[in-house]
């Protein structure tokens, strides 16, 4: 086996092996690394151009994925098989989303749990990782085929704002692609580094970093101190951004051409066409002032000074944000030393001048806002790689700590290559009605199966309430410090019962094991996340199995005979498939179940109402 080279303080990979730099976007995606000249550079391979849309489409007749450009020309001809704006459902539950659903054009699926999302192409369900997975892979291959190299190890950043569920999915995704994910760094981060800002030890610096894309806004005020970033705050919007600015066009067509609505949205095809003219129009405007067009008998006229009216109240909303970070940092407007604009939607003028005039002072826009976050993580993987000895990097835990979950599964608290001080938590809740007592197994290492981790400690948290499953709440949290030395606590907080213990995570293990654990963790990266979502599916057709069967036996005085027996077949359906290994077989059983279910729920939920109002009236 051939051996790689890790610095153990840090895990990372020494600089014999090339580390890229990867900027996974909602709109559009992009890939860096450090040319032989020392510069960040993006890669274009095979002149395809250096932004790779972050679409997929799956064929529904020979089942072909395409990613990135060859994929966007489906978004007109056949949309429900054509995934976009992934990175807006990646860590989220339909809960999260719902209000939003009627902006996708493919099938989300409401299981009416707080489980993370599914999305329905044809037979198949893929969870968003999957589909990110998806993604990151075009870009692994496209750097492999214009560097002439394996591309096998990256830095990817992510919002600010992004939860620790988001930031492990996108780790998640980048496994599932073959790539061994180094570090995830928040996008301001990066783009603070693109500008050579922190690159000095000696600056202290504070900044803000006014990101606005094609899905999504945020402003993050950061200060620099040290060569460690530490964001003060963040706001802004995770369903605002250039999209909104070429729905305003589209509506204002729509308007002038006296179209109905409803009848334009019903037309997919032509729904995405007017879209994408819109995007095209927006665009022009940075060079033009008018543009006059037409789709089919549509006139498509639009002057840059009607744009401008037409999204001043959205731009107003990111300077609302903008004040609101400020307010959140107790900063004023006088302290902060540069702002730094990040995203393509930052071209338009209007943007430039409401951003200029809040924040008083010039703006950092002259590299290219599409290119300066990946730019930014191809310079912070140079620094894991070893290449740059005039930063100095924080210690870090080299190796993923974390607990078991049902089905034997790893779920990561403290991610490897997190700065040490640290702390992180989560929480839980019991599977079973009644439990009493909770075992808390702790684990150390990068396999998705606790039985391929290092086992650290165990303990039970005892005494909590006898509640039905689902309401108990524990805050498991994570305390990690300077010297390693790891204190896992459990607390329920309905009851205030808390258990600690101390662990020491590295203790026992050579520097061998732990080249050997990340090795592993590569080699294994496939197999282990198809075995992880297969456990996840049959854990969550258990948990629907119990819930329904619960269900019926309470409330079978509501529901017909009819009703009953039918809900049986449906329920043995699902029991059947979780014989079988077989993740999309169980996924459909379990929407079947829960569609044909829902009703009932729902029927119950009006009759409750119905009882509890009754004999009061509604002023």
């Amino acid at each position: 086996m051939a051996k790689v080279s890790i610095n153990l303080a840090t895990g990372s990979i020494q600089k014999e092996e090339l580390i890229v730099g990867i900027d996974l976007g909602t709109t559009n995606s992009l890939i860096a690394f450090i040319n032989p000249e020392n510069n960040p550079q993006v890669i274009n391979d095979m002149g395809k151009g250096v932004l790779v849309p972050s679409i997929v489409h799956f064929d529904p007749i020979n089942g072909e994925i395409k990613v990135g450009n060859e994929a966007k020309e489906f978004l007109t001809t056949d949309p429900q098989n054509t995934i976009f704006s992934v990175k807006r459902l990646l860590g989220r539950s339909y809960k999260d989303i719902q209000n939003y659903k009627d902006f996708f054009s493919y099938k989300i699926i409401d299981d009416n749990t707080e489980s993370l999302v599914k999305i329905k192409v044809g037979d198949k369900f893929y969870t968003p990782i999957e589909l990110s997975g998806l993604i990151l892979k075009e870009l692994k291959e496209r750097a492999e085929h214009a560097l002439k190299t394996p591309v096998n190890r990256a830095v990817i950043t992510v919002p600010a704002y992004f939860n620790d569920s988001q930031r492990q999915a996108t780790r998640d995704a980048g496994k599932l692609a073959g790539l061994d994910v180094l570090r995830i760094v928040n996008e301001p981060t990066a783009a603070s580094l693109a500008y050579g800002i922190g690159l000095n030890q000696e600056e202290a610096k504070t900044i803000a970093v006014y990101d606005l894309g094609g899905g999504t806004f945020d402003v993050s005020i950061l200060q620099i101190q040290n060569g460690i970033f530490e964001v003060l705050a963040t706001n802004g919007n995770t369903f605002l951004g250039g999209d909104d600015f070429d729905s305003a066009i589209v509506d204002y067509w729509i308007e002038k051409n006296q179209l109905d609505k409803a009848k334009v949205s019903n037309n997919q095809e032509l729904s995405q066409k007017l879209r994408l003219k819109a995007e095209e129009t927006k665009k022009a405007f940075t060079h033009q002032s008018l543009v006059n067009d037409k789709i089919g008998e549509i006139w498509c006229t639009l002057e840059r000074t009607t744009f401008e009216k037409l999204i001043l109240s959205k731009v107003n909303e990111t300077i609302t944000c903008c004040q609101n970070a400020l307010n959140d940092a107790k900063l004023s407007v006088e302290q902060i030393d540069e702002v730094i604009m990040v995203g393509g939607s930052t071209r338009i003028s209007l943007v430039k001048k409401k951003v200029s005039d809040f924040f008083k002072r010039p703006l950092h826009d002259n590299v290219n806002p599409d290119e300066v976050v990946a730019l930014g993580a191809a310079i912070q993987a140079d620094i894991l790689a070893g290449n740059r000895t005039d930063i100095l990097l924080l210690d870090v835990t080299p190796l993923s700590l974390g607990i078991e979950t049902m089905g034997g599964l790893m779920d990561v608290i403290i991610t490897r290559n997190s700065k040490v001080p640290t702390k992180a938590g989560r929480q839980y809740t019991t599977s079973i009605d009644g439990q009493v007592n909770m075992k808390i197994a702790v684990y150390q290492g990068e396999r998705d199966l606790v039985k391929e981790n290092r086992k650290l400690a165990e303990f039970e948290l005892k005494g909590i309430p006898a509640m039905p499953a689902g309401f108990p709440k524990v805050d498991i949290n994570f305390l990690l410090n300077a010297d390693g030395i790891l204190k896992v606590q459990a607390i329920e907080l309905r009851s205030g019962t808390k258990q600690e213990v101390e662990v020491k995570p590295t203790y026992g293990i050579t520097d061998e094991q732990v080249e050997q654990m990340l090795l592993d963790s590569i080699t294994n990266a496939k197999s282990d996340v198809d075995q992880r979502m297969l456990i996840e599916a049959k854990t969550e057709g258990e948990q629907m199995i119990y819930t329904v069967e619960r269900f019926i036996q309470k409330n079978n005085h509501f529901l017909s005979d009819i009703e009953i027996a039918d809900t049986h077949k449906y329920l043995q359906t699902l029991k059947d498939s979780l014989l079988g290994n077989n993740k999309d077989i169980i996924h459909k059983a379990i929407d079947s179940l829960n569609e044909f279910t829902r009703p009932f729920a729902e029927r119950l939920m009006d009759e409750a109402i119905a009882v509890a109002m009754k004999g009061k009236r509604v002023e």
